[in-house]
Protein backbone atom coordinates (compact mmCIF):
# COMPACT_ATOMS: atom_id res chain seq x y z
CA UNK A 1 0.00 0.00 0.00
CA UNK A 2 1.43 3.35 -0.97
CA UNK A 3 1.84 6.30 1.40
CA UNK A 4 -1.50 8.07 -0.89
CA UNK A 5 -3.55 5.07 -0.44
CA UNK A 6 -3.00 5.40 3.28
CA UNK A 7 -3.75 8.50 3.45
CA UNK A 8 -6.59 8.80 1.54
CA UNK A 9 -7.99 5.21 3.69
CA UNK A 10 -7.28 7.38 6.93
CA UNK A 11 -9.34 10.43 5.56
CA UNK A 12 -12.49 7.67 5.01
CA UNK A 13 -12.23 6.23 7.91
CA UNK A 14 -12.65 9.68 9.97
CA UNK A 15 -15.23 10.61 7.76
CA UNK A 16 -17.16 7.58 8.02
CA UNK A 17 -16.67 7.98 11.75
CA UNK A 18 -18.43 11.54 11.28
CA UNK A 19 -20.69 10.07 9.62
CA UNK A 20 -22.19 7.30 11.94
CA UNK A 21 -22.21 10.08 14.39
CA UNK A 22 -24.01 12.07 12.70
CA UNK A 23 -26.52 9.24 11.95
CA UNK A 24 -26.75 8.15 15.95
CA UNK A 25 -26.31 10.73 17.88
CA UNK A 26 -26.61 8.63 21.18
CA UNK A 27 -23.62 6.60 20.34
CA UNK A 28 -20.69 7.06 22.56
CA UNK A 29 -17.66 8.22 21.59
CA UNK A 30 -14.08 6.11 21.87
CA UNK A 31 -12.87 8.21 24.40
CA UNK A 32 -16.44 7.82 26.44
CA UNK A 33 -16.35 4.14 25.60
CA UNK A 34 -13.38 3.51 27.62
CA UNK A 35 -14.87 6.39 30.27
CA UNK A 36 -17.59 3.74 31.23
CA UNK A 37 -15.58 0.87 30.57
CA UNK A 38 -13.32 2.06 33.57
CA UNK A 39 -16.58 3.11 35.70
CA UNK A 40 -18.74 -0.59 34.79
CA UNK A 41 -15.32 -2.01 36.34
CA UNK A 42 -15.08 0.39 39.42
CA UNK A 43 -18.57 -0.54 40.14
CA UNK A 44 -18.15 -4.25 40.49
CA UNK A 45 -17.74 -5.46 44.19
CA UNK A 46 -13.98 -6.11 45.27
CA UNK A 47 -12.36 -9.97 45.10
CA UNK A 48 -9.30 -10.90 45.91
CA UNK A 49 -8.04 -12.67 42.94
CA UNK A 50 -4.34 -13.83 44.40
CA UNK A 51 -4.35 -16.94 46.94
CA UNK A 52 -1.49 -15.36 49.04
CA UNK A 53 -0.81 -11.58 50.14
CA UNK A 54 1.68 -9.80 48.19
CA UNK A 55 3.63 -6.22 48.46
CA UNK A 56 1.47 -4.78 46.12
CA UNK A 57 -1.17 -4.81 49.25
CA UNK A 58 0.65 -2.84 50.83
CA UNK A 59 1.53 -0.29 48.73
CA UNK A 60 -2.00 1.85 49.08
CA UNK A 61 -3.31 1.27 45.25
CA UNK A 62 -5.68 -0.66 43.75
CA UNK A 63 -4.28 -3.69 45.55
CA UNK A 64 -4.77 -2.23 48.96
CA UNK A 65 -8.01 -1.20 48.31
CA UNK A 66 -9.37 -4.37 47.06
CA UNK A 67 -7.70 -6.12 49.87
CA UNK A 68 -9.40 -3.30 52.32
CA UNK A 69 -13.01 -3.54 51.01
CA UNK A 70 -12.57 -7.08 49.82
CA UNK A 71 -11.96 -8.65 53.13
CA UNK A 72 -11.82 -6.25 56.12
CA UNK A 73 -14.80 -3.79 55.19
CA UNK A 74 -16.87 -7.17 54.55
CA UNK A 75 -15.84 -8.58 57.81
CA UNK A 76 -16.34 -5.64 59.40
CA UNK A 77 -19.13 -3.38 57.88
CA UNK A 78 -20.61 -0.98 59.73
CA UNK A 79 -21.63 2.94 58.63
CA UNK A 80 -18.42 4.34 60.63
CA UNK A 81 -16.13 1.81 58.99
CA UNK A 82 -17.18 1.87 55.50
CA UNK A 83 -16.66 5.81 54.76
CA UNK A 84 -12.61 4.54 54.66
CA UNK A 85 -11.46 7.76 56.23
CA UNK A 86 -8.15 8.52 57.65
CA UNK A 87 -9.63 8.36 61.43
CA UNK A 88 -13.52 7.32 62.65
CA UNK A 89 -15.73 9.79 63.98
CA UNK A 90 -17.22 8.34 67.00
CA UNK A 91 -20.47 10.21 69.53
CA UNK A 92 -20.01 8.03 72.71
CA UNK A 93 -21.22 11.56 74.42
CA UNK A 94 -21.64 15.20 73.91
CA UNK A 95 -18.12 15.26 72.48
CA UNK A 96 -17.23 14.04 69.46
CA UNK A 97 -13.93 12.05 69.02
CA UNK A 98 -11.47 10.77 66.62
CA UNK A 99 -10.29 7.60 66.55
CA UNK A 100 -7.02 6.18 64.24
CA UNK A 101 -4.56 3.43 64.11
CA UNK A 102 -1.81 2.56 61.86
CA UNK A 103 1.70 0.48 61.68
CA UNK A 104 4.63 1.49 60.61
CA UNK A 105 7.47 -1.21 59.21
CA UNK A 106 9.48 1.15 57.26
CA UNK A 107 12.75 0.10 55.76
CA UNK A 108 15.48 1.34 57.01
CA UNK A 109 14.92 2.23 60.53
CA UNK A 110 16.61 5.86 60.54
CA UNK A 111 16.60 7.80 57.24
CA UNK A 112 17.67 11.59 56.80
CA UNK A 113 15.15 13.80 58.33
CA UNK A 114 13.63 11.22 60.81
CA UNK A 115 13.12 7.64 61.86
CA UNK A 116 10.62 4.88 62.39
CA UNK A 117 9.99 6.68 66.05
CA UNK A 118 8.68 10.14 65.14
CA UNK A 119 6.59 8.68 61.94
CA UNK A 120 5.07 6.54 64.11
CA UNK A 121 3.97 9.87 66.40
CA UNK A 122 3.35 11.53 63.09
CA UNK A 123 1.53 9.23 61.14
CA UNK A 124 -1.12 8.88 63.66
CA UNK A 125 -1.41 12.36 64.92
CA UNK A 126 -1.35 13.90 61.45
CA UNK A 127 -4.51 11.20 60.12
CA UNK A 128 -6.34 12.92 63.26
CA UNK A 129 -5.59 16.51 62.54
CA UNK A 130 -6.67 15.78 58.82
CA UNK A 131 -10.41 14.69 60.43
CA UNK A 132 -10.55 17.83 61.56
CA UNK A 133 -9.60 16.78 65.39
CA UNK A 134 -7.44 18.09 67.98
CA UNK A 135 -4.96 15.01 68.89
CA UNK A 136 -4.76 14.27 72.34
CA UNK A 137 -3.36 10.79 73.30
CA UNK A 138 -1.42 8.11 71.77
CA UNK A 139 -0.92 3.99 72.74
CA UNK A 140 2.38 2.37 71.15
CA UNK A 141 2.60 -1.11 70.20
CA UNK A 142 6.13 -2.33 69.56
CA UNK A 143 7.05 -5.59 68.05
CA UNK A 144 11.01 -6.17 68.12
CA UNK A 145 13.54 -8.84 66.90
CA UNK A 146 15.35 -10.84 69.17
CA UNK A 147 19.18 -9.34 68.95
CA UNK A 148 17.79 -5.63 68.37
CA UNK A 149 20.08 -3.58 69.61
CA UNK A 150 18.92 -1.52 72.65
CA UNK A 151 20.92 1.69 72.23
CA UNK A 152 18.26 1.73 68.99
CA UNK A 153 15.27 1.19 70.91
CA UNK A 154 16.38 4.20 72.74
CA UNK A 155 16.85 6.16 69.99
CA UNK A 156 13.64 5.33 68.56
CA UNK A 157 11.41 5.90 71.73
CA UNK A 158 13.37 9.06 72.46
CA UNK A 159 12.51 10.44 68.79
CA UNK A 160 8.95 9.02 69.49
CA UNK A 161 8.90 11.45 72.89
CA UNK A 162 9.86 14.33 71.07
CA UNK A 163 7.87 13.89 68.21
CA UNK A 164 5.04 13.92 70.82
CA UNK A 165 6.03 16.90 72.95
CA UNK A 166 6.02 18.85 69.31
CA UNK A 167 2.54 17.67 68.29
CA UNK A 168 1.00 18.09 71.80
CA UNK A 169 0.08 14.28 72.29
CA UNK A 170 1.05 11.90 75.23
CA UNK A 171 1.55 8.61 74.58
CA UNK A 172 -0.55 6.97 77.64
CA UNK A 173 -0.35 3.06 76.97
CA UNK A 174 1.10 0.13 74.81
CA UNK A 175 2.81 -2.85 74.73
CA UNK A 176 5.81 -5.00 73.48
CA UNK A 177 6.19 -8.35 72.01
CA UNK A 178 9.60 -9.67 71.08
CA UNK A 179 9.40 -12.50 68.19
CA UNK A 180 12.65 -15.06 67.37
CA UNK A 181 15.44 -13.76 65.05
CA UNK A 182 14.56 -12.86 61.44
CA UNK A 183 10.93 -12.34 62.07
CA UNK A 184 10.50 -9.07 62.89
CA UNK A 185 13.39 -6.87 60.79
CA UNK A 186 14.32 -5.20 63.89
CA UNK A 187 11.42 -3.35 64.84
CA UNK A 188 8.08 -2.48 64.04
CA UNK A 189 5.54 -0.15 65.53
CA UNK A 190 1.56 0.16 65.59
CA UNK A 191 -0.08 3.46 67.22
CA UNK A 192 -3.55 4.38 68.01
CA UNK A 193 -4.58 7.72 68.49
CA UNK A 194 -7.44 9.59 70.18
CA UNK A 195 -8.78 13.23 68.97
CA UNK A 196 -11.29 15.59 70.34
CA UNK A 197 -13.44 17.69 67.54
CA UNK A 198 -13.99 20.69 68.85
CA UNK A 199 -14.61 22.62 65.74
CA UNK A 200 -18.43 22.73 64.01
CA UNK A 201 -16.32 21.24 61.33
CA UNK A 202 -17.43 18.34 59.01
CA UNK A 203 -15.13 16.73 56.37
CA UNK A 204 -15.71 14.44 53.64
CA UNK A 205 -16.33 13.55 50.33
CA UNK A 206 -20.00 13.59 50.70
CA UNK A 207 -19.27 17.62 50.94
CA UNK A 208 -17.31 18.07 47.37
CA UNK A 209 -18.74 20.04 44.60
CA UNK A 210 -18.13 21.29 41.57
CA UNK A 211 -16.01 24.32 40.75
CA UNK A 212 -14.06 23.27 44.45
CA UNK A 213 -10.65 23.84 44.44
CA UNK A 214 -7.72 20.98 45.28
CA UNK A 215 -4.70 22.04 47.06
CA UNK A 216 -1.35 20.59 48.09
CA UNK A 217 0.46 21.56 51.59
CA UNK A 218 3.84 21.36 49.76
CA UNK A 219 6.12 19.57 48.22
CA UNK A 220 5.14 16.19 47.14
CA UNK A 221 7.46 12.89 47.36
CA UNK A 222 10.00 14.18 49.57
CA UNK A 223 9.80 11.13 52.05
CA UNK A 224 9.22 8.48 49.73
CA UNK A 225 12.34 9.20 48.11
CA UNK A 226 14.38 10.27 50.68
CA UNK A 227 13.46 6.42 52.20
CA UNK A 228 14.45 5.01 48.79
CA UNK A 229 17.79 6.48 48.75
CA UNK A 230 18.85 5.48 51.90
CA UNK A 231 18.45 2.16 51.37
CA UNK A 232 21.43 2.46 49.62
CA UNK A 233 20.23 -0.07 46.80
CA UNK A 234 20.66 2.53 44.04
CA UNK A 235 23.96 4.48 42.97
CA UNK A 236 21.77 7.46 43.30
CA UNK A 237 22.39 10.46 45.65
CA UNK A 238 20.12 13.71 46.15
CA UNK A 239 19.89 16.56 49.17
CA UNK A 240 16.80 15.46 50.29
CA UNK A 241 15.43 14.49 54.31
CA UNK A 242 11.93 13.06 54.97
CA UNK A 243 9.14 15.44 55.12
CA UNK A 244 8.08 13.91 57.97
CA UNK A 245 6.35 16.20 60.40
CA UNK A 246 3.12 16.98 62.73
CA UNK A 247 0.10 18.58 60.74
CA UNK A 248 -2.20 19.62 63.11
CA UNK A 249 -1.11 23.35 63.49
CA UNK A 250 -1.25 23.81 59.67
CA UNK A 251 -4.77 21.95 59.21
CA UNK A 252 -6.05 24.85 62.13
CA UNK A 253 -4.25 27.95 60.17
CA UNK A 254 -6.46 26.63 57.11
CA UNK A 255 -9.50 26.06 59.04
CA UNK A 256 -9.07 29.54 60.64
CA UNK A 257 -8.91 30.95 57.13
CA UNK A 258 -11.32 28.91 54.81
CA UNK A 259 -14.52 27.95 56.95
CA UNK A 260 -15.45 26.16 53.12
CA UNK A 261 -13.03 23.06 53.75
CA UNK A 262 -14.74 20.11 52.39
CA UNK A 263 -12.22 17.53 53.47
CA UNK A 264 -8.66 16.54 54.13
CA UNK A 265 -6.26 13.78 53.68
CA UNK A 266 -2.58 13.41 54.11
CA UNK A 267 -0.69 11.51 51.14
CA UNK A 268 1.00 9.01 52.59
CA UNK A 269 0.72 5.07 50.69
CA UNK A 270 -0.46 5.92 47.33
CA UNK A 271 0.60 9.37 46.96
CA UNK A 272 -1.44 12.32 46.29
CA UNK A 273 -3.08 10.81 42.98
CA UNK A 274 -4.15 7.59 45.26
CA UNK A 275 -6.01 10.27 47.33
CA UNK A 276 -7.25 12.27 44.43
CA UNK A 277 -8.79 8.90 42.78
CA UNK A 278 -10.49 8.33 46.38
CA UNK A 279 -12.14 11.63 46.70
CA UNK A 280 -13.26 11.41 42.65
CA UNK A 281 -14.42 8.19 42.93
CA UNK A 282 -16.30 8.41 46.51
CA UNK A 283 -17.89 12.10 45.18
CA UNK A 284 -18.82 10.49 41.39
CA UNK A 285 -16.54 13.26 40.02
CA UNK A 286 -14.13 14.45 38.19
CA UNK A 287 -10.48 16.14 39.45
CA UNK A 288 -9.04 17.95 36.88
CA UNK A 289 -5.08 18.37 38.05
CA UNK A 290 -2.72 20.69 36.37
CA UNK A 291 0.70 19.12 36.34
CA UNK A 292 2.83 22.31 35.89
CA UNK A 293 1.08 23.39 39.30
CA UNK A 294 1.81 20.64 41.34
CA UNK A 295 4.91 21.63 43.46
CA UNK A 296 7.97 18.87 43.47
CA UNK A 297 11.84 19.84 44.02
CA UNK A 298 13.72 19.28 41.27
CA UNK A 299 15.89 16.29 43.12
CA UNK A 300 12.79 14.60 43.43
CA UNK A 301 11.83 14.68 40.09
CA UNK A 302 15.49 13.71 38.82
CA UNK A 303 14.86 10.42 40.89
CA UNK A 304 11.60 9.80 39.58
CA UNK A 305 12.66 10.24 36.14
CA UNK A 306 15.71 7.87 36.49
CA UNK A 307 13.83 5.02 37.93
CA UNK A 308 10.52 5.65 35.99
CA UNK A 309 8.15 6.91 38.64
CA UNK A 310 5.36 9.51 38.75
CA UNK A 311 6.44 11.61 42.09
CA UNK A 312 2.35 11.65 42.00
CA UNK A 313 2.25 8.29 43.31
CA UNK A 314 5.09 8.99 45.92
CA UNK A 315 4.46 8.86 49.60
CA UNK A 316 4.48 12.07 51.49
CA UNK A 317 4.49 12.44 55.43
CA UNK A 318 4.01 16.19 56.50
CA UNK A 319 1.57 16.96 53.45
CA UNK A 320 -1.82 17.01 52.56
CA UNK A 321 -4.45 17.56 49.93
CA UNK A 322 -7.52 19.48 50.94
CA UNK A 323 -10.32 20.36 49.08
CA UNK A 324 -11.77 23.66 49.37
CA UNK A 325 -14.71 26.19 48.18
CA UNK A 326 -13.54 27.68 45.00
CA UNK A 327 -14.44 31.21 46.30
CA UNK A 328 -11.60 30.26 49.48
CA UNK A 329 -9.14 29.04 47.72
CA UNK A 330 -6.91 31.86 47.59
CA UNK A 331 -7.23 32.96 51.52
CA UNK A 332 -6.67 29.09 51.97
CA UNK A 333 -3.23 29.37 50.08
CA UNK A 334 -2.41 32.20 51.95
CA UNK A 335 -2.88 30.89 55.29
CA UNK A 336 -0.89 27.71 54.50
CA UNK A 337 2.14 29.60 53.37
CA UNK A 338 2.27 31.63 56.13
CA UNK A 339 2.89 28.59 58.62
CA UNK A 340 6.57 26.79 57.93
CA UNK A 341 4.94 23.97 57.00
CA UNK A 342 3.18 25.24 54.33
CA UNK A 343 5.43 27.53 52.30
CA UNK A 344 5.10 25.09 49.55
CA UNK A 345 1.55 25.38 49.32
CA UNK A 346 -0.29 25.44 45.76
CA UNK A 347 -3.32 25.16 44.33
CA UNK A 348 -2.99 22.63 42.17
CA UNK A 349 -6.45 21.61 40.23
CA UNK A 350 -10.02 21.15 40.36
CA UNK A 351 -13.47 19.63 41.39
CA UNK A 352 -15.25 18.74 37.60
CA UNK A 353 -18.68 17.13 37.01
CA UNK A 354 -17.38 15.14 34.46
CA UNK A 355 -16.30 12.91 33.45
CA UNK A 356 -17.22 11.17 36.86
CA UNK A 357 -14.98 9.17 38.91
CA UNK A 358 -11.66 10.11 36.64
CA UNK A 359 -8.72 11.98 37.27
CA UNK A 360 -7.69 13.78 34.55
CA UNK A 361 -4.18 15.21 34.36
CA UNK A 362 -3.19 18.63 31.92
CA UNK A 363 0.34 17.85 31.32
CA UNK A 364 2.78 20.32 30.49
CA UNK A 365 3.07 19.61 27.08
CA UNK A 366 -1.09 20.44 26.69
CA UNK A 367 -2.52 17.49 26.23
CA UNK A 368 -4.38 15.18 29.13
CA UNK A 369 -4.57 12.08 30.66
CA UNK A 370 -5.92 9.64 33.06
CA UNK A 371 -4.65 9.16 36.50
CA UNK A 372 -5.39 6.11 37.25
CA UNK A 373 -5.11 4.24 40.91
CA UNK A 374 -1.35 3.01 41.69
CA UNK A 375 -0.92 -0.37 40.45
CA UNK A 376 2.28 -2.16 41.46
CA UNK A 377 4.36 -1.88 44.55
CA UNK A 378 7.28 1.32 43.64
CA UNK A 379 8.52 1.32 46.55
CA UNK A 380 8.24 -0.83 49.22
CA UNK A 381 8.56 -0.17 52.98
CA UNK A 382 8.14 3.65 53.06
CA UNK A 383 6.23 3.53 55.95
Amino acid sequence: MTTERTAEWAERAVAEAEALAERAPGRLSPEQQVLERIERARRRKPRIRESRVTLAHGAGGKATRTLVEGIFVEAFRNPTLETLDDAAVLRPGVDRLALTTDSYVVSPLFFPGGDIGDLAVNGTVNDLAVSGARPLYLAAGFILEEGFPVSDLQRITASMAAAAQRAGVQVVTGDTKVVQRGKADGCYINTAGVGLLERPVTLGTTYVRPGDAVLVSGPIGDHGVTVMLARGELDLEADLVSDTAPLPGLVAALLDAAPGVRLLRDATRGGVATILNEVAQAAGMAVVVDEAAVPVRPAVTGACELLGIDPLYVACEGRFVAVVDGAQAQAAVAALRSHPLGEGASVIGHVAADPPGIVLLKTAFGGTRVVDMLVGDPLPRIC
